[in-house]
């Protein structure tokens, strides 16, 4: 098909590479996501006037032809097509003819791919947040498992405090649930329509946009046109934005695994399958995934300022540079997925040694809570800090398991919560899978094939 904004001139050869680049290769990603728009704009058109039952039916049909083709890997996207909306228009075209020509009536392909994104970024919130809650649970069934294995706890990296193994764990559970509740508010924000906002000033036809909206699943309109459209990007890097957030309570998780599975330390022992070799040196088993997952949530971060250096002096209104933003979004995405299931499967097979972990319990670990004797007799605490500090030969070590049963404030290692934590799970995880089923709803009525992949 020629492209959408076709003239009566062929296009430079060097200029098409350089105008589309990798977008037609991004655009894989897309294509069932604009399926699910051009289907609410094919019944949009219907309630105007402006497509007849039988060319909606047609349209209709053709854009689920396409999902099928899309799923057996049938449904290529060139570098002539620039997109996949292109692509999508023209199959459209081939099958039906006039009725295909008139999908795009009062639609730009700004609002177009602005829709299609929406419907991507929504998806990719509800997917990222159900692999995050897979982390969590994780953590949550490690620190069950070890609930009375006493671990040092840490500042300056130097012994600090009793803790625990499940103090640790629970740690990094809540975290992701904090962001994965984040996440799903974010979603909220992404839960709304830009279509018929057209170029960013709408057009002169009486399109229902609250009708479209209704039928893609989303909750609401993005009002404004303008504003739907000077919202590319930002939307975009909100997203990316908590996608860095996760990756970067991961990447600390990671480097704490690296540390305490030397052995030196011995806590804890990585499965070999989740391990590399070395090409030199026959013994090793090296810790690459944790190391790759500090290195992607670098990666991560700089896809979220990518995004927000390209819009960050752009003028209102459609403006190409948009077009960038497109390659950090799915790289972001697909980095962070990733990320959050290597981590949860790390978790899931890793090995914990109560007895080195145990012996790691020595008698400074236990100052402070000489301290904390001393004030409990009536002693006062600057005078109690300094006289057990002058005399650190005199602490001896206690029993670990019943240091750490001493700590009774909430949050501590004998009050751990780990009830509210799984409460607090299951809160998240019944939001995610109630939002994932209505959309699969939506799906199933405007592009059934959709529905069974997306989700």
């Amino acid at each position: 098909m020629a492209k959408l904004w076709q003239k009566n001139y062929t296009l430079d050869s060097m200029m098409e590479h350089f105008t589309v680049r990798r977008d037609y290769i991004n655009d894989e990603e897309l294509v069932l996501s604009d399926l699910i728009g051009s289907a609410a704009q094919a019944k949009g058109l219907k309630k105007i006037g402006i497509l007849t039952q039988k060319e909606a039916e047609d349209l209709l049909s053709g854009l689920e032809e396409i999902a099928v083709l899309r799923m057996k890997g049938d449904f290529p996207i060139t570098l002539s097509d620039e997109d996949c909306h292109t692509a999508i228009e023209g199959y459209l075209t081939r099958r039906f003819g006039d009725a295909g020509k008139k999908i795009h009536t009062g639609r730009s392909r700004n609002d177009q791919v602005q829709t299609a994104l929406r419907i991507y970024m929504r998806e990719a919130a509800l997917r990222l947040s159900s692999a995050v809650l897979g982390a969590a649970s994780s953590l949550i069934q490690l620190a069950e498992s070890n609930k009375d294995v006493p671990m040092p706890g840490r500042t300056h990296m130097q012994i600090a405090m009793p803790s625990s193994v499940a103090l640790w764990a629970l740690s990094f559970a809540e975290e992701l649930l904090e962001e994965t509740g984040m996440m799903m508010n974010l979603y909220h924000v992404l839960d709304q329509s830009p279509l018929g906002s057209a170029a960013s000033y709408g057009v002169t036809l009486p399109l229902d946009r609250a009708y479209t909206a209704s039928l893609m699943g989303f909750r609401k309109v993005q009002n404004n046109v303008l504003y739907a459209n000077n919202s590319r990007g930002k939307f975009e890097a909100f997203f990316l934005d908590q996608a860095e957030y996760i990756a970067l309570t991961l990447s600390k998780l990671a480097q704490d695994l690296m540390i305490f599975t030397l052995p030196e330390f011995g806590y804890f022992s990585l499965p070999r399958e989740l391990c590399t070799g070395s090409s030199i040196m026959p013994q090793k088993k090296n810790p690459d995934g944790l190391e790759l997952a500090r290195s992607r949530t670098a990666i991560i971060g700089s896809c979220s300022s990518r995004v927000k250096s390209i819009i960050k002096a752009l003028p209102s209104g459609y403006n190409r540079d948009f077009q960038d933003t497109k390659e950090p979004l799915i790289e972001g995405y697909r980095t962070t997925e990733e990320l959050v299931l290597i981590m949860a499967e790390m978790i899931d097979k890793l090995e914990v040694h109560p007895d080195a972990l145990k012996k790691a319990c020595v008698p400074e670990l236990y100052a402070t809570d000489r301290v904390m004797e001393k004030v409990l007799s009536g002693g006062n605490f600057r005078d109690s800090y300094r006289n057990v500090g002058l005399n650190l030969d005199a602490v001896e070590a206690e029993d670990p398991v019943e240091a750490i049963g001493k700590r009774t404030s909430i949050g501590t290692t004998g009050n751990l919560g780990m009830d509210g934590d799984r409460e607090w799970l299951s809160s998240l995880s019944e939001k995610v899978a109630g939002e994932e089923d209505r959309l699969r709803k939506v799906y199933q009525a405007l592009v059934p094939s959709v529905s069974a992949v997306v989700l």
